[in-house]
């Protein structure tokens, strides 16, 4: 056959295999799971407390949150935590990975086609297969010398792709793609919502720093106070121990209060991808805890599966393990590749530069037919298919997880405002309490148990004050990562 038979002969080839590629993908088509948990809304609906100052409402969710809270700093910070998050870097690669990996999977579905040369020293055996001819090894022949073969040319394959496990495979790529930017989004929301909380503990811990200060200069005083009264023999030195004992109390837990302000600098540096102490400058001067708006835009039950990255993170997994499962029922059917080859070959360079004598060439079809493995593929097949239903299972399972997480998350919110107006309360009462006992004590009507109690009391009051006040913010922040807020379309 000519070059150009050759030629018309390969285009009819690949003519015939093109309507034989368009194939039919084997195994189960994936159906975006609906959860089985539907709430008809968010928390608790009865009729909120009067001590309720912020309460959730139905309006769409703000991807930046955070700005709610009214804390330029905040904002500046949640503006920065992109450029240097480490975690948030890694998951970016991740997703680079995947998209590379999606490219693999598409590749296998299209044509090979390598250039090959070669130069080889050759002798046939004449003990082998050639001394079944004796002319070829007789005297005279030149099959029983050494020799060389020069050889270049093109070789091509083509796996048609008739039962869709290429296409499977493409598709479990693709939704490996979307699992991965869901987890960038995943990444992203817990990050954002971590720096917030370490944001508001900081600002909570610095706080609680400055009532154990305020409360040490009143205790100073109280000391002073009994030290002068003792002086004037008008108490006893037992007043004056007590005092001592409250303010060495009261300065004990200067350090540990300290320590706990220097670890959230570094947390929030660690976030921020800052060396140790490197935040101390920015982050030293205090600050109030960020207080919570009125109304906080939770949107509705709907969106919630849709917002959540988690929950996309799961549907998309589910659906590679969905295609997977259809791979391993195309291992079962036949593989039909299409290949072939054209070369010049020569036993000389000169030989090779004659095209017509020297053009070899081959193609056609082989197929490939399963018929025993030892029970491989269907093995294979059921760990897919027990893969999928733990996927399913795993997605539904995530939504509930959600659910519970949101529902507690709103209860935190509404009960630590009821908490906080009564301790509130009690901090006004405790500090009227230490301005009498102060005045009784120096009217001398009472002892100083009295003014001992009643700062105790207050200083336990004003710190728990403190920490309800961090809590509600943290727990609005809670709320938030629960919703699955921080990102965009």
């Amino acid at each position: 056959m000519t070059a150009p038979r050759a030629s018309h002969a390969l285009t009819w080839l690949a003519a015939l295999a093109i309507p034989l590629a368009a194939c039919t993908k084997m195994g189960p088509d994936f159906v975006p799971p609906e959860p089985n948990w539907k709430p008809q809304t968010l928390g608790d609906t009865g009729k909120p407390s009067p001590d309720e100052k912020s309460r959730p409402v139905t309006n769409a969710v703000d991807p930046q949150w955070w700005k709610l809270l009214g804390d330029p700093q905040l904002t500046a910070l949640e503006a920065r935590l992109a450029d240097g998050n480490l975690d948030l870097r890694l998951a970016a690669i991740r997703l680079t990975e995947a998209r590379a990996q999606l490219g693999v999977a598409d590749a296998a579905g299209n044509p090979n086609l390598n250039f090959d040369a070669a130069a080889n020293r050759a002798k046939q055996s004449r003990t082998g297969t050639l001394g079944l001819t004796p002319s070829a090894t007789g005297p005279g022949s030149r099959l029983r010398l050494p020799y060389n073969l020069f050889q270049t040319g093109f070789d091509a394959s083509w796996e048609l792709d008739l039962w869709g496990r290429v296409a499977r495979a493409v598709e479990a790529a693709e939704a490996g793609v979307t699992a991965s930017e869901d987890q960038v989004r995943d990444v992203l929301v817990t990050s954002s919502a971590e720096l917030a909380r370490n944001y508001i503990r900081l600002r909570g811990a610095q706080r609680k720093l400055q009532i154990t200060r305020a409360n040490l200069d009143i205790a100073k005083q109280s000391l002073s106070l009994t030290q002068a009264r003792a002086a004037g023999g008008l108490t006893t030195d037992l007043d004056v121990a007590n005092a001592a004992v409250l303010v060495a109390t009261i300065e004990a837990q200067l350090p540990a209060q300290e320590q706990a302000q220097a670890e959230l600098v570094n947390a929030i540096g660690l976030l921020m991808g800052a060396a140790p102490q490197a935040m101390t400058a920015e982050l030293a001067a205090p600050r109030a805890v960020p207080p919570v708006p009125p109304a906080v835009p939770i949107g509705v039950p709907s969106e919630l599966a849709r917002r959540r990255p988690d929950i996309r993170v799961a549907e998309a997994k589910l659906h590679i393990a969905t295609a997977t499962t259809g791979v391993a029922v195309a291992d079962f059917y036949p593989r039909v590749t299409l290949g072939g080859f054209g070369a010049l070959q020569g036993l000389t360079l000169s030989n090779v530069a004659d095209l017509a004598p020297a053009l070899a060439y081959s193609f056609g079809p082989s197929v490939t037919l399963p018929i025993f493995d030892g029970g491989s593929r269907k093995r294979t097949l059921e760990l897919r298919e027990a893969q999928q239903m733990e996927a399913g299972i795993t997605y539904q399972r995530t939504v509930l997880v959600a659910l519970h997480e949101v529902d507690n998350a709103l209860t935190a919110y509404a009960t630590e405002q009821r908490r906080r107006a009564k301790l509130d309360a009690a901090v006004m009462q405790g500090r009227r309490a230490l301005g009498l006992a102060r005045m009784r004590y120096e009217q001398g009507v009472a002892d100083f148990l009295q003014v001992l109690t009643a700062q105790r009391v207050l200083l336990a009051s004003e710190q728990e004050l403190a920490d309800s006040t961090t809590a509600i913010s943290t727990n609005f922040v809670q709320l938030y990562k629960a919703l699955g807020g921080g990102w965009g379309e």
